[in-house]
């Protein structure tokens, strides 16, 4: 391995992305993966975890949510540069992980240019995305994050099922969406609103009549 080369690890799981994303990087001469993991306990378990340079990592795990665990990496590894992976781009989830410490966000789909911009971009401190993700950010005004946040129209399906008392495994099934997308969804309701619980989500909705 050349010690010069910037290390990454990537945390997805499915195997199919991690070796996509190792044979995109194979024939850099900058870059290279040294890991790969398909749950976050792999990854905490690695002996060489302060070796990460770049840790791209997949929103929404298996085992876990990446929102959380890119927090939880910061907090015991800070030198580590977080980018989320994904295949959707909902703003909300986007400001998410910049708020819980990634330098950056990415589809899965973006091309070999795009990550080495966004890893070359994110290792000087500044915060980047892939293009489709950086249209999409381009359209937040955070001044809004202080008022009425504006709802995607999926957060908008899931609130109005939360209003009318839907559990999240009742609304993943209803919305065909997995456990943990929804979950995710009703995570990011909460902070948008800035309140503690679907209780009060519930009653500031109604008040404001979002729905």
């Amino acid at each position: 391995m050349n010690t010069n080369k910037t290390k990454i690890a990537i945390l997805d799981d499915h195997p199919l992305i991690v070796e996509g994303l190792n044979l995109l990087f194979s024939k850099s001469t900058n870059y290279e993966v040294i890991a790969g993991f398909t749950t976050s306990d792999e990854l905490f378990d690695y002996k060489k975890i302060n070796a990460i340079d770049v840790l791209l990592l997949d929103v929404f795990l298996a085992d876990g949510n990446g929102i959380d665990i890119c927090l939880k990496i910061k907090k015991k590894y800070p030198k580590i540069t977080v980018l989320g992976i994904s295949s959707q781009s909902e703003r909300s989830i986007v400001l998410q992980m910049i708020k819980n410490g990634a330098s950056g966000y990415l589809l899965k789909s973006a091309s070999l240019d795009e990550f080495v911009y966004c890893i070359t971009t994110a290792l000087t401190g500044t915060v980047a995305f892939s293009k489709e993700v950086q249209n999409l950010v381009n359209k937040v005004q955070f001044t809004d994050l202080k008022s009425i946040p504006r709802l995607t129209r999926r957060e908008k399906e899931i609130l109005k099922l939360l209003i009318e008392g839907k559990s999240t495994q009742e609304i993943s099934d209803q919305l065909f969406l997995s456990f943990l997308t929804t979950q995710t969804h009703r995570r990011n309701l909460l902070n948008k609103f800035q309140v503690k619980n679907v209780a009060e989500l519930v009653s500031f909705a109604l008040k404001n009549g979002l729905i």
